[in-house]
């Protein structure tokens, strides 16, 4: 059982939106060549770069290809007094929810072991293989947790577009419309299902690695 995961956007953006996909691998492939044929895309298919049109193909593709959805939002209140949760702090604990909320569903498969698939794009090396670390600790014996960069894993750019649509949801954007219509048919059949993060981090000062954005790291 394989489990992709990709995040859009932060608090100080307005929310950040964490999408966890249940695809087979090859099925993850097929849905991108697929998705490629039909749009001409080339390159990396990322969330922030769908058109519409494209957005609305995406999640037909993902149904249509067995794959399934979890999202975890945590919206900001930054206009409220400080201080603030540290952008890296709530990465974790949405990563850490959307990993307990699949856990029941792969305890439930016989023999079938998760493999979460994480992309490695948002924070240096280094302070990713802690998170990985804390990953494979709730998966106990049955289980596994990798870092990827996302333009090698199909499944990780499937999660990424998941994770920026309802990143779009979220802060309530020019797109938020289109994109509520496209993705409700798929929460109302279970393709796709959402929820807040249950507890907000509390404020505390930055890792050392962390202090002036030195441990983030993002493509363009």
């Amino acid at each position: 059982m394989s489990i992709y995961v990709d995040e859009s956007g932060s608090l100080p953006a307005g929310a950040m939106v964490m999408a966890g996909v249940e695809i087979d691998k090859a099925a993850a492939e097929q849905l991108l060549q697929r998705f490629r044929t039909v749009t001409g895309l080339r390159g990396e298919l990322k969330g922030s770069r769908t058109a519409p049109v494209e957005r609305a193909l995406f999640f037909e593709l993902l149904e249509r290809f067995g794959g399934r959805a979890r999202i975890c939002v945590a919206v900001g209140d930054l206009h409220g007094p400080g201080p603030h949760p540290q952008d890296f702090d709530v990465y974790v604990a949405l990563l850490t929810q959307i990993v307990e909320e699949w856990l029941p569903e792969v305890e439930s498969e016989d023999g079938d072991c998760a493999r979460f698939v994480i992309d490695a794009g948002r924070y240096d090396a280094l302070v990713l293989e802690n998170v990985r670390r804390d990953v494979a600790r709730l998966l106990s014996a049955c289980g596994s947790a990798t870092m990827i960069d996302s333009r090698r894993s199909p499944g990780v750019q499937i999660a990424d577009v998941v994770a920026n649509s309802f990143y779009n949801l979220a802060i309530g954007s020019g797109r938020a419309g289109h994109i509520r219509q496209i993705v409700e048919p798929f929460l109302k059949s279970g393709v796709l299902r959402q929820d807040r993060l249950r507890e907000m981090p509390a404020a505390r000062e930055a890792h050392p690695a962390l202090r002036k954005n030195a441990g983030y790291r993002r493509r363009s």
